[in-house]
């Protein structure tokens, strides 16, 4: 769908700032929001590293936005510092609880508040889904996913077909506008996608391939194509 202009600094920073007010998982007022050529960039101070992650989420949602610099710095506040004896413990009951994290073959180290993850799991599913689990925890300053996904021998065309199927399932992607390349358990995706969410699916599609190791991003956000 063609769109009549591309959309100014000026609108798409006015916007990001009224997405962040209405976003009730942090302080609006704490984000200073600038925009150049569709490119934000967030600056100031936030209480935990969740609400670090809130307010890209928060930027990416509108429309005209490409890219997130995220300087945002976690300052945790008095009642919610935690010893790192008490993350890491937290780490582990979260790891334990989440269904979708194999937690047996993850472990965490913590040093000031910042989680370390390491170990080995099947699935890069499995690996940012370990990440997701503990970055919204109080005390944690910030997360190092180094989880490393097992390799297995699988055909690259194979992988490929199971990612461009998955992809053509869903009838709000558009697949024949990214190219999928892959080669020892790497799967570079390239070409256009119309939103940031639309990304973050094509994303999420691909963690879940098979024998799929790390992911080069190379799409762009263009909602005007």
């Amino acid at each position: 769908m063609l769109a009549t202009a591309v959309r100014s600094d000026v609108d798409i920073q006015q916007d990001v700032q009224r997405e962040l007010r209405w976003d009730t998982r942090f302080d609006k007022a704490q984000v200073g929001v600038s925009v150049k050529n569709g490119v934000v960039a967030l600056t100031g101070t936030v209480e935990s590293y969740g609400k670090k992650w809130a307010a890209s989420d928060a930027a990416h949602r509108v429309v005209g936005v490409l890219d997130v610099a995220n300087d945002l710095q976690v300052k945790l506040p008095g009642g919610a510092q935690k010893t790192d004896l008490e993350v890491a413990k937290a780490v582990r009951h979260t790891l334990e609880w989440d269904v979708f994290v194999p937690d047996q073959k993850i472990r965490s180290t913590v040093t000031d508040g910042w989680v370390t993850l390491e170990g080995d799991v099947e699935y890069l599913r499995q690996r940012e889904d370990a990440g997701v689990a503990v970055r919204n925890l109080a005390g944690v300053k910030g997360v190092t996913n180094s989880i490393l996904v097992r390799e297995k021998k699988v055909q690259p065309m194979e992988v490929r077909k199971k990612i461009e199927e998955a992809l053509e399932r869903r009838a709000d992607r558009e697949a024949e506008n990214i190219a999928i390349e892959v080669a020892d358990g790497s799967v570079t995706l390239s070409g256009r996608v119309h939103t940031w969410l639309e990304k973050q699916a094509v994303l999420g599609t691909v963690s879940h391939a098979p024998g799929v190791a790390h992911v080069h991003d190379k799409l762009r956000v263009d909602p005007f194509f």
